[in-house]
């Protein structure tokens, strides 16, 4: 059953209040602790392709893992935002190759290859506020990623769908809509936890 959009609302606010309290010192070790612990799953230790983001801020950091991808060999595919807040992607070839772009984010300079090609990922890594017992994922509201997910869908790809977040942001429920697609893993410093 839909819940109230301003339950979302009041959970997105607590929830980037609380990254804002978060030290330099605090989210870089947390960007540490959270490669090693993704770059163990088996979701990416198969992969031959990945769908990842560059965070920014206080966001779970993600700068060492995506390099580390690259050095495995992986192909890893970077979020254009689009005007519509649709994504496009491109190749990741390394942090000297990221752009500034709008809203703050950090997009590779690479040919643009099309909204379709995250279909071709073998694992996703969707950023997020929080994910609930149920796998249940909440962003940031812009709708961008549930996009995604419904691309996924429609073009009946099943990559892993993996978030990455801090360990106080896995909750017991976050409020669901009825387009949500749940995820099966979620990363924090601390741990991987399935549904």
């Amino acid at each position: 059953m839909p819940e109230d959009k301003s339950d979302k609302t009041i959970l997105r606010r607590q929830l980037l209040s609380a990254r804002a309290r978060l030290s330099g010192a605090d989210v870089d070790a947390a960007a540490r602790a959270l490669a090693r612990q993704a770059l163990g799953l088996p979701e990416l230790a198969g992969a031959g392709t990945v769908a990842a983001y560059v965070s920014i801020g206080t966001e779970p950091g993600t700068r060492a893992l995506l390099d580390a991808l690259r050095e495995r060999g992986v192909r890893v595919l970077l979020p254009v935002l689009l005007d519509d807040n649709d994504l496009d992607w491109a190749a990741y070839e390394g942090a000297d190759r990221l752009e500034k772009a709008r809203l703050g984010l950090l997009e590779p300079a690479g040919e643009r290859l099309g909204p379709d090609a995250v279909c071709a990922a073998d694992t996703v890594l969707l950023p997020g506020l929080a994910v609930d017992a149920r796998g249940l994922r909440l962003g940031r509201g812009g709708g961008s990623y549930d996009r995604v997910l419904a691309r996924l869908a429609r073009a009946g790809a099943e990559p892993a769908l993996v978030v990455l977040l801090y360990a106080n942001e896995v909750v017991e429920r976050v409020p669901e809509e009825p387009h949500d697609h749940p995820v099966q893993a979620v990363v924090t410093p601390e741990g991987v936890r399935r549904f």
